[in-house]
């Protein structure tokens, strides 16, 4: 019950909506300062002028600006190591899982995601040799329609046309993103007959290991569509050991760090 009454309650308002202080509202009507402030504060909210944290909008029902190369990065290390779950109330968690080796790695991958969602705070979450990268949004599954029941190896995962037309745009962060997290850069070591001598020798070589056939074509198109040669070991594996394709991927990628 409002021990004031509505004709009090509404005079304070009128004051308080032509710019009148909420303590000198109080002084002239004899009522708490807190009193004043909660009656302007609920006033706010029904009219939609309430000062609080608003809802972060989404690309891709608000039309927000996509910071497309984060994105493009994203995109690579969620198709390898990343899911989406949903919690209560609509809101779902996406989860990077980073491996503790590679430090530069984690920071760049929530980097990715605070620029990609700016206004979802992003958390990392330790777990037995890697940490998860976190954040909550209503909105992870309109930004990766790949979303689904089950593993990924499991269902059709192919790309929204406007995501190939981000990764068309930056493939090579695309391909940075899956190389950090399905893939690696080794050194290869072989043997070689040289003037009846046999002789060690070296040579830097890319692998990409992901059960998804799917998953694999995207990573294979995207590479011829840089000039980078491939050649797939087996169904699950995709090798990169051409001096000059290995060169390319240095400059763009480089190894984990």
């Amino acid at each position: 019950m409002n021990p004031h009454g509505t004709e009090v309650r509404q005079k304070a308002l009128t004051l308080l909506r032509h710019g009148v202080r909420n303590a000198d509202v109080a002084r002239q009507l004899n009522i708490p300062a807190g009193t004043i402030g909660k009656w302007l504060h609920l006033d706010r909210s029904k009219r939609g002028e309430c000062p609080g944290r608003k809802p972060p909008k989404c690309p891709r029902c608000d039309d927000r600006p996509l910071d497309h190369v984060a994105y493009a990065y994203l995109l690579g290390l969620y198709l390898g190591d990343g899911c989406i779950s949903a919690s209560r109330r609509d809101v779902h968690f996406l989860r990077i899982a980073c491996a503790d080796a590679w430090p530069g790695l984690i920071d760049a991958c929530a980097e990715a995601v605070h620029a990609v969602c700016p206004g979802n705070k992003v958390f990392r979450v330790q777990s037995q040799g890697c940490q998860y990268v976190t954040s909550h949004s209503k909105h992870w599954p309109c930004l990766f329609p790949q979303h689904g029941p089950g593993k990924k190896h499991d269902r059709l995962i192919a790309l929204e046309p406007w995501q190939q037309e981000i990764v068309d745009a930056h493939p090579w962060e695309f391909i940075r993103g899956l190389i950090h997290s399905d893939g690696c850069r080794i050194t290869n070591w072989a043997t070689r007959l040289v003037a009846g001598e046999r002789k060690r020798y070296e040579y830097p070589r890319y692998f990409f290991t992901n059960l998804s056939g799917d998953i694999i074509r995207l990573f294979t198109t995207t590479l011829d569509h840089v000039g980078v040669e491939w050649r797939q070991a087996n169904p699950r594996n995709i090798s990169i050991a051409r001096k000059a394709s290995v060169a390319l991927m240095d400059t763009h990628v480089g190894p984990k760090h």
